[in-house]
């Protein structure tokens, strides 16, 4: 998993609430266990007309918002059912952070464990992060794990708060086989005792 420390980068401003994970990455899409290529299917159901052209009035489609890494979104964000095609989606698109008030339960657990930071923020600190993003290209914020800060274009800084043990993981880039590698040499000298004490086995 890619370490996640500081990212800079444009936010692009969903204004909706209770953004379900079939939103995020409709059912169709859902046939693969691979974590890449399913950026094109992000918002499928919004970034394209059925005749499989490009909505201009989707967010994501439009040019200064096209290469965003933040997103900023409404309440409840990631509600739904739990697949984990919602996080591989953001991320193979390019989005390495989702800030919101809040987010469904499994979305939110499953976001740490493939590398995209979930951030908490108040209303009010959401609403000047909307209003960050709605600036186009200008919309640049700066995420800082280490600190625990947003910093937006005009200097503003929003401070968030993030469980110690997720926040090492994010910065270390480990996921949950990452946890278990980080202890392989325990492992192995587990596996020697059980072998000479039980040869059998």
């Amino acid at each position: 998993m890619e370490k996640f420390t500081v990212l800079e980068g444009v936010a692009a401003p969903l204004r909706m609430i209770n953004v379900d994970t079939d939103m995020i990455i409709p059912k169709n899409y859902l046939k693969t266990i691979k974590r890449t290529g399913l950026g094109k299917g992000l918002f499928a159901e919004k970034r394209f007309r059925e005749d499989g052209s490009e909505d201009p009035d989707f967010v994501l489609n439009k040019p200064a918002y096209r290469n965003a890494k933040i997103l900023i979104a409404g309440d409840n964000f990631g509600c739904g059912s739990s697949r984990e095609h919602a996080p591989w989606a953001l991320l193979d698109f390019g989005i390495r952070c989702v800030i919101s008030t809040s987010f469904g339960d499994i979305f939110y657990n499953n976001c740490f464990k493939n590398g995209i930071l979930p951030i908490r923020v108040s209303p009010e600190e959401l609403e000047k992060l909307f209003d960050d993003a709605e600036r186009g290209a200008n919309a640049t914020l700066t995420i800082d794990l280490e600190k625990q800060e947003i910093r937006g274009p005009d200097g503003g800084v929003i401070k968030f708060d993030i469980d110690p043990h997720r926040k090492h993981c994010l910065l270390n880039g480990l996921d949950d086989i990452g946890l278990t590698m980080v202890k392989a040499d325990k492992i192995e000298s587990y596996e020697k005792r059980v072998k000479a004490a039980r040869p059998w086995l």
